[in-house]
């Protein structure tokens, strides 16, 4: 069994409840976490206060990058453990979850490297003044993540808090706490100072919901859907303090009649079959010129019959949904599509090797979708792909546009003009231009539009989301 993070020690929830973690390859139990309550974030807190008056709030820039330079190291060391554990307990395939674990070091490596370069600015003002613009750490710092890409997002949310002199408490997703708490493992062995950062785990509605109103928290950052990013909103504004959301997407990709199709249709089948299509910037929908909508989607949908999910150690194209409510939902989706006549161009399949009690879904490809449909406008989180025609760019322009979400999107044409005026006119956060993806993309800005969210994570824009600028106006004069 599991024990909370707090303070550089292995505690019991003050509960004594647990939690349990289960398999999605399989639907077994195979172990149990500690589930907190606001006691445990209480203390937590206390421990994060602490380290800020303490050895962490006097530790130079310098010296936070060196402890997580070591601590990406560390998290190399233990690539294998690290990947078994993360595949296991979130069902992904092993590979994917061997980049995962890579990414996460980087994210470490990447903010080690530049705790050290935050620099102020001198601004110009009056005769006999000197003005300086520094930045600082805002303090005690909320991460809740989800469970789609748990180690991923430990680096992606609390690396550049640390970096900038933060203490942190990360509240994992009930689902997939495994990495995160081994991660806190390996900071201990690093020697991070006690307090900096706390590991508590629990349900959203109960720990989540404790940090999230609580009045010492300085800051938070969400991953997750929109009806609890909006939730923690309102919590942060009744304080008020700064958050940061990412509330999921619907993302196009927009393919013009004169794609490199040998290029584009092996990453945009992997686009949305990744992670077994629960990924926040999955190419879920996918738009297609007329002029080759018929010969661009069959060659597409022999990449498709071809796919495969299984369980994690299988290392197939999909690994499981993540849990039994997951899965009910993706097939709610592709029955309503069924019932409304939508027809299906292509399905992979699940291995028959597959266990039988775990939670899969075979990838399917619908189309064309009506772009008013559920299946147009709404998340799924599924290997589930909907597929449209549009006439010009005009038109792609209006369909990519036509939900609420604005997270990702893929521009697919050779046309250098093309690209840059659908990349201006498409409202999204991050635009991929024959291509998509970037292995992680620990430097690139990333967040969203619309319900998507705001604020940025990732590059070196996050330094900035996790300190406060202060001006410093000296009068020197006579």
């Amino acid at each position: 069994m599991k024990k909370l993070y707090i303070g550089g020690q292995w505690v019991d929830a003050a509960g004594q409840q647990t939690l349990p973690v289960i398999n999605p390859s399989t639907g077994a139990i195979f172990d149990h976490v500690a589930r907190g309550s606001q006691e445990d974030i209480n203390d937590a807190i206390a421990a994060a206060r602490g380290a800020l008056q303490g050895a962490w709030g006097q530790t130079t820039a310098l010296q936070r990058g060196r402890w997580l330079t070591q601590l990406g190291q560390k998290i190399l060391e233990n690539l294998g453990t690290l990947t078994e554990l993360e595949a296991k307990d979130t069902g992904k395939p092993l590979a994917t979850a061997r980049n995962d674990v890579t990414v996460l070091a980087r994210y470490f490596e990447f903010y080690g490297t530049a705790a050290d370069k935050v620099h102020g600015e001198v601004i110009p003002f009056e005769r006999d003044y000197a003005v300086t613009l520094m930045r600082e750490p805002l303090g005690i710092t909320a991460h809740i993540i989800p469970w789609n890409y748990p180690a991923q997002m430990i680096g992606r949310s609390v690396a550049p808090a640390l970096a900038m002199g933060n203490a942190t408490i990360l509240k994992p997703a009930e689902d997939t706490c495994l990495s995160a708490l081994f991660v806190a493992s390996l900071a201990q062995q690093v020697g991070l100072p006690d307090g900096a950062f706390n590991v508590v785990t629990g349900l959203g509605e109960e720990v989540g919901a404790a940090l999230a109103s609580h009045p010492e928290i300085d800051f938070i950052s969400f991953t997750g859907s929109n009806e609890v990013g909006t939730a923690i909103q309102k919590a942060c504004a009744h304080r008020p303090v700064k958050c940061v959301l990412e509330l999921g997407g619907k993302s196009p990709q927009i393919v013009f009649e004169d794609v490199n199709a040998d290029r584009a249709i092996p990453i945009i089948a992997r686009a949305i079959v990744q992670n077994a299509g629960q990924t926040c910037t999955a190419g879920s929908r996918l738009l297609v010129q007329k002029s080759i909508y018929e010969d661009f989607v069959a060659r597409l949908a022999e990449v498709f019959k071809k796919l495969q999910a299984g369980s994690y150690d299988m290392d197939l194209d999909c690994g499981p949904l993540m849990n039994q409510k997951q899965l009910q939902r993706v097939e709610n989706y592709i029955q309503q599509a069924k019932d409304a006549g939508i027809p299906v161009i292509a399905q992979g399949r699940i291995h028959p090797e597959a266990p039988k009690s775990g939670f899969y879904v075979a990838p399917i490809m619908f189309g064309p979708v009506p772009t008013q449909d559920p299946l147009a406008l709404e998340e799924v989180f599924g290997p589930v792909l909907s597929v449209m025609a549009f006439e010009d760019e005009a038109d792609a322009i209006r369909i990519a546009n036509a939900t609420d979400y604005g997270l990702v999107a893929g521009v697919w044409t050779e046309n250098g003009a093309r690209q840059q005026r659908v990349a201006r006119a498409v409202r999204a956060g991050q635009i991929f231009i024959n291509a998509y993806g970037a292995g992680g993309g620990v430097e690139l800005p990333f967040g969203g539009t619309k319900r998507s969210g705001h604020g940025r994570e990732k590059g070196l824009l996050a330094l900035e989301e996790v300190s406060s600028p202060k001006t410093v106006v000296h009068y020197f004069g006579e």
